[in-house]
């Protein structure tokens, strides 16, 4: 079933930051990690990734769990079949239309 525009809004809106999309693609990469492994590297500092981890999770693209003391985050492959179920709609709403239109217009 696809998303609504309203309920996938949160997906695109946490992918079109850079740094958060920086992070998924550190843990597609790398898998499972903790925060000290997807800081390692990166132009921001940890308290910044934790808050842009937060907002991936929110849209549903990461999760967290414990691992003994450390929290551990993982992509959620799900999150982004969600998005790309939602642009396959708004992909056939506008071939329809488009076909609509060349079929006036050939009239």
């Amino acid at each position: 079933m696809p998303l609504s525009a309203k309920a996938s809004a949160p997906i695109f809106a946490a992918l079109g930051d850079e740094t958060r999309l920086a992070v998924v693609q550190r843990l597609c990469d790398l898998g499972p990690s903790s925060l000290s492994g997807l800081s390692e590297g990166a132009n921001v500092s940890r308290q910044a990734v934790t808050k842009h981890l937060r907002v991936l999770a929110g849209a549903g693209l990461v999760r967290q769990r414990r691992r003994g003391r450390a929290t551990i985050w993982e992509f959620r492959a799900r999150g982004l079949d969600d998005a790309r179920r939602a642009l396959d709609t708004i992909a056939r709403d506008w071939d329809a239309a488009l076909a609509r239109l060349r079929s006036f217009v050939e009239e």
